[in-house]
Order: structure tokens, then sequence, then C-alpha cells
């Protein structure tokens, strides 16, 4: 049977067959063995391997590294290729025997969910007609660029109009006459009032005559005043939205020895995701906690393996089970759903990007088992091994910054959350009592986060105030 690759995640498979005669393409759910049924996709002698969908949020994969090279045949359970996802990079198994006879997408490039990637054969009869099922996926690629010769087409109906119509031979002389200047009469009278010396200037136009957005380039004009010159033609309308990208860069001008580096596929995702929170409207509340009982537990557990994070996570999920609004999610701003599970993502940083891994059941795990967890989770995100439901799944989010200092910050919800809690630093603090008496103790400053479409500043408050008494009595953490 032709090889069809699937995800280490349960349930995924992202190829299908492909045959002689055109055929709709089955569901991955069909192309899975079962025992009792007719599989009639069985008989294709030659498959397309896609993208596979590796996260609810993926729309594009990039590929990280073949494992199999194009002839090496392939046996059932072996790792083919890494793709690397909006959150981390996973390997990709080989669900079925076959020959792996063509790449279409190589190590290094994206493609879209759903795309072909590679092309698998059953035998080395169709390996030739794989290659060529791939050559015609892959040149398919260059045909978005044929639009982009259409672009110039617009610019000669901006001479219609101009009664300079009969200079139009004059182009074809420009080559052999150095000292001659083509251009519109329109640009001529721009270039006298801005004083730009035409005849220092590179036309654009047709046969390289110079035109109007020329002029006004020199002379840095604003967009605004282009549409002062478009008012004479219509067709001028058509050009003013090409000419806006080239008067961007006027806003942000460029650095000298700057240079540009494209996102990655996380941190695109990230870009996303924080693009998708300005819709949200968000309120922030502050708590002072006092953390002498809490950093005196921790010196205790700390030797048998348990971080901090661990006990900031479990108090949070302690107070979530108290404060299930503060746990809740609106997703369409017409309902909110109450989660059955609290399930806390943690935001860390890694190389190249930020990714939450979620501690699942976290009011419901023992803090040694928690702990343990925690770890586990940690080392997959920075090895970008974690798999989806290990990072997709949180319901709040917990942004520690207290390591490092800072004393307090504001968090960004993230999309599909109710609340996400910012913890500052432990620091020192004088306090006075009722009858006027200095004391120093430990407090950090705690900033929530929450979608006010469902959580209120009453919830919240409260939440936050069971938080602080878990936190200034810890001993419930350890039962």
């Amino acid at each position: 049977m032709a090889s069809l690759l699937q995800s280490r995640t349960p349930g995924l498979s992202f190829s299908s067959s492909l045959s002689s005669t055109p055929v709709r393409r089955p569901s991955a759910f069909f192309l899975k063995p079962r025992s009792g049924s007719r599989i009639p996709v069985v008989r294709a002698k030659i498959r397309e391997i896609f993208m596979p969908a590796l996260s609810s949020t993926m729309t594009e994969g990039k590929i990280v590294s073949w494992i199999k090279s194009e002839g090496d045949v392939l046996s059932k359970g072996e790792s083919v290729v890494v793709v690397e996802s909006d959150k981390a990079d996973m390997d990709v198994e080989t669900f079925y025997d076959g020959i792996l006879a063509a790449i279409v997408i190589n190590e290094g490039e994206t493609a879209p969910v759903g795309a072909a990637i590679g092309i698998l054969a059953e035998t080395e009869d169709e390996i030739a007609e794989a290659k060529a099922k791939a050559t015609s996926q892959s040149s398919l690629a260059p045909a978005p660029s044929t639009p982009k010769v259409e672009e110039p087409s617009p610019a000669p109906k901006l001479d219609a109009p101009s009664p300079a119509v009969a200079a139009a031979p004059a182009p074809t002389a420009a080559p052999s006459t150095p000292g001659k200047v083509v251009a519109t009469p329109f640009a001529k009278k721009l270039a006298k009032q801005h004083k730009v010396d035409i005849d220092k200037l590179v036309g654009t136009g047709p046969f390289g005559r110079i035109t109007p957005e020329d002029v006004e380039k020199a002379a840095g004009i604003t967009p605004a005043s282009k549409s002062n010159v478009a008012a004479p033609a219509a067709p001028a309308a058509s050009v003013a939205p090409a000419a806006v990208p080239p008067k961007a860069p006027s806003s942000f001008p460029e650095i000298p020895g700057s240079t540009v580096v494209p996102f990655t596929t996380m941190q695109t995702a990230v870009s996303k995701n924080m693009v998708e929170s300005l819709s949200v409207p968000t309120f922030r509340v502050g708590y002072p906690i006092a953390t002498d009982a809490l950093d005196a537990l921790y010196e205790k557990v700390k030797p048998k393996g348990v971080t901090m994070t661990a006990l900031l996570a479990k108090s949070a999920a302690m107070a979530l089970a108290q404060h299930p609004v503060v746990n809740a999610t609106c997703k369409d701003g017409k309902s909110f759903t109450y989660n059955s599970s609290i399930n806390i993502a943690v935001a860390v940083a890694i190389n190249g990007g930020l990714i939450t891994p979620v501690l699942q059941d976290a009011d419901k795990l023992d803090l040694y088992l928690l702990s343990q967890k925690w770890k586990e989770l940690v080392e997959k995100a920075r090895a970008k091994q974690l798999q989806p439901n290990e990072y997709n799944s949180g319901t709040f989010t917990l942004s520690n910054l207290g390591m490092f200092g800072v004393d307090r910050f504001d968090a960004i919800l993230p999309p599909g959350q109710g609340a996400i809690m910012a913890v500052g630093a432990s620091k020192p603090t004088v306090l006075a009592d009722k009858d006027g008496f200095f004391s120093v103790k430990n407090k950090m400053l705690v900033n929530v986060t929450a979608d006010h479409r469902i959580i209120y500043g009453a919830d919240l408050a409260a939440f936050l105030q069971t938080f602080s008494k878990i936190i200034e009595n810890p001993k419930s953490l350890t039962m």
C-alpha cells in the first residue's frame, strides 16, 4: 500500500490518494484501516502528502527537515519529516509502507495546511509518474506572479488625457539621446513648482517617461496631496492605491545598518494572537500580597523539586475553584462558557518566541506531582516537542516576571481566556499597623487583566482576596 504520513498526535493524518481517474479527495478518517470495512482508495498507486494541521490555530507550517530523502523506502512508524507549527516542532511518522518518490516543499519553506508537500509511490514503477506530479505541483507556485505584469498597465492611462500624445515617438529616441528628458507636461509643471531637478529623475512610466508620481516622490509630497492630482482623471484613482506602499517608508525611515528579520512561525502566531486580543474589552486590577509565609514554605519544599511557579499555579487553581466566573470563556460576545477544568497556562520565554505550557486540572493535582509535571512541560517546550493539547488548552494564564526583579507589569489577555495574572517580585516593604507601629514584610504586587464582558470588578476583587488568603496562609497547598 502507498505511504500515508501521520503525526504523533493520535488520529491525525495528512495524506490522501490520487488515482489515474479524477476522484474526490477522501477525508483522513476514510484512510484509516478498519476491520470489516472496505476502503476504496487502497488501490491507488500514488499519494500526495499534505501539510498537516498540528493545532487548531495553525494555518501554515514550515518544513524544518526531511528525515527521509527521495527514493527512500518507508516502513510503518518511521519518522519522515519534521514540521514546525505555530508553537512546536513535531515529527510526522509514516502510517504505511511505501517509497518517498518526490519532495514538493523543501526544508525551510512553508506551505498552507492541506497543500501537497511530497509525493508517495507504492512501487518503483510509479516513481516517474509521481515525480511528474510533483513537478506539476511546483509549477503552480509562480502563478501568483502573473498579475504583477499587469501593474504597469494603468500607467499609459495616466497619459491618455494629456495633450502630449503626439510626443509618443520621442521615448524611442531617448536611449540614443542621453541629454533628452522625457516627461509628461504635468510632471514638468510639478517639477517647476517644487523646484525638483527633473534631469536627475529616473522615470517609472512607459519607456522611461517621468510621471507626476516620480516628481512627487522626489519632492517628498505626502499622500494627501495625491488626492488633488487624481481629481482631473478617473484612471488616476486606480494608480493611487499602488502609490501608497512607497510612501509608507517616509513615516518610518530606514536606519543605516539596520537588518530586517522576518517573523518565525511562532512569532507570527504570537503577533496574530496579540492583535486579536485588542478586540476584547479588558480591565486591570492590582492587589498587594504578603509573601513571608509563602517564602518560608518554598524554602521547605524546594529541596523536593517544587518550584515557585508550581506554588503560584496551585494557589491560582484553588482560588479559581471558588470563583468559576474568572475561569470562564467568552468567544462570540453573545454567551460565555463555564469551563469544567481548571487548566493553568504559564508563560515561558523560549529561544525565538513565547509559549504557554498548560498544567491541566491544576486544582486536582498534588503539589509535588504538579511541580514534576511542570518540569516535564518546560523541557518539552524548550525542545519544541509540546503536543497541541499541552499548549492550547489553557483556561487561565499565569505570567511571572518576579525572578527578573520586575515589581509590577500588565499582561495581555490571551484569546479565548477570561483572565491572566501578572506576578511581580516579592520585595521587603515597610508597613504601618493600626496602632502606628512599623514593620517590614515581603510583599508582591499581582495585576490581573480580565475580559470585562464576563468578569466584573467585584468578581475579580473577590478572586484576588481568596488568592491572597491562600498565599498568606499556604498550608492548604501541601494537603
